[in-house]
């Protein structure tokens, strides 16, 4: 949940400096992606932290070095932030953080499945997981350029 919460929270913190005036953040498509990028820094934070031998676990037994797949899907999210808040390779980020998240939905299958925890707290159910899924699929499709003409 607690990437969730940062998604919102983030988003609605933008919105509101906009309103205040920082005009970066001025509409809701800037505020969606730079809350997006602070989603996805939150997520791979825990590639690297005590939460990240729950992670491994959560890999399918039928990938292997389920430690180099965590410490690569850390980098991509950590790069798919960064790039998603640069024009120039906004587009591209937001497509690769689509599929990073396709890729990675079989663990977050296999942990609703086998009832694990990360942190010690366990992990959505399944059908939580799927609709979150698709929050944060909307969410970065959405943050994709593609959608910055509807801020007009």
């Amino acid at each position: 949940m607690a990437p969730l919460i940062a998604l919102v929270s983030s988003f609605l913190l933008f919105r509101f400096v906009g309103i205040l005036g920082w005009s970066y953040f001025d509409d809701w498509h800037s505020s969606l992606q730079g809350a997006v990028a602070i989603m996805f820094l939150l997520t791979a934070s825990a590639h690297w932290g005590k939460r990240r031998s729950d992670l491994i676990r959560m890999v399918p037994l039928s990938f292997p070095r389920a430690d180099l797949i965590v410490t690569a899907t850390g980098l991509f999210e950590i790069a798919g932030s960064i790039g998603i808040m640069i024009p120039a390779t906004s587009h591209t980020a937001s497509i690769c953080l689509t599929v990073l998240l396709i890729v990675m939905f079989p663990a977050n299958i296999r942990a609703a499945r086998e009832g694990l925890t990360i942190d010690g707290k366990p992990v959505p159910r399944l059908f939580t997981r799927t609709k979150l899924q698709i929050i944060f699929l909307v969410s970065v499709i959405l943050a994709s350029p593609i959608f910055d003409t509807l801020s007009s």
